[in-house]
């Protein structure tokens, strides 16, 4: 194909994006009170578990709530409009992919999407834990009213399970790039004393709670996922190299199979001396 029927077909493309996921938007608009009290869920908690809590979820302006609700329509038009974007995006880079790269392509979508939706949930589980917690530091006192701003608190929200999800996906990123010969497996061992450091202080960061288990129960799964990551590049390592080897053996041997014999020629020299 030409530069432009590439241009053409990314553009078509992405118009097919843009519509589903204004289409889904719209759904997202008719389930917005769902969605709503979904999120609301974790603040709710709070206020049972300290029933002398004086918090309540404001809004500054006038049009905040609708510019509320038309973010959160967003939001979800993006999830639920998510396989046909991968599956435009999978359909426009195929053609240009080898067989081994189509391989590698599969088992890249295929492993990241869903670890990067098991992070999403992990850093909702991680709020539904963190929001009690940290609105139990306000004072019990009935001068004191928590005037909790929906949009920071939406955008806590979002940045915790998009944190968490990025982060599910870096061993499978990890993998893709020993795949690719960029990065070998025992490179990746060698920090594994780094790399369980830096979970913990993501961990700590990430969630904001006193509670030490809720920390390794977060941890302990990155860790594993990092692990795995690395015993599925030492694999592709030590595959790579009895490839290599199977090769230069055939190169090899042809090159003993196609030499000349040096015997024929003395021999006939000979008969040609003793005629």
């Amino acid at each position: 194909m030409a530069l432009n029927e590439h241009l053409v077909e990314l553009r078509n493309r992405l118009v097919v994006c843009a519509v589903v996921i204004l289409l889904m938007a719209i759904v997202g608009w008719f389930v917005f009170d769902y969605v709503y009290s979904f999120l609301q869920q974790p603040f709710n908690a709070a206020k049972s578990q300290n029933p002398d809590l004086q918090a309540g979820i404001s809004y500054g302006k006038v049009g905040s709530f609708l510019g509320t609700k038309m973010q959160i329509s967003a939001y979800i038009g993006l999830i639920l409009a998510a396989p046909v974007v991968i599956y435009e995006i999978w359909m426009f880079l195929v053609p240009g992919l080898h067989r081994n790269e189509r391989r590698y392509a599969i088992g890249f979508f295929g492993s990241a999407i869903p670890l990067f939706f098991i992070g999403c949930v992990a850093g909702y589980w991680i709020m539904d834990k963190a929001v009690p917690i940290l609105l139990g530091f306000a004072p019990n006192s009935e001068a004191v009213i928590a005037n909790i701003d929906f949009g920071e608190y939406l955008k806590l929200f979002i940045k915790t399970m998009l944190a968490f999800g990025i982060a599910f996906d870096l061993p499978v990123v990890l993998v893709l790039l020993n795949f690719l010969g960029i990065l070998s497996g025992r490179s990746m061992l060698k920090a594994w004393r780094w790399v369980i450091f830096l979970c913990f202080a993501f961990t700590a960061v990430m969630v904001p709670t006193p509670d030490p288990f809720s920390m390794i129960a977060m941890t302990a799964p990155m860790i594993a996922l990092y692990f795995a990551a690395v015993l599925v590049s030492l694999w592709n390592d030590r595959r790579r190299a009895k490839l290599e080897d199977t090769d230069l053996d055939d190169e090899r041997a042809s090159t003993i199979d196609d030499a000349p014999e040096a015997v024929d020629g003395p021999s006939s020299l000979d008969e040609d001396d003793d005629r």
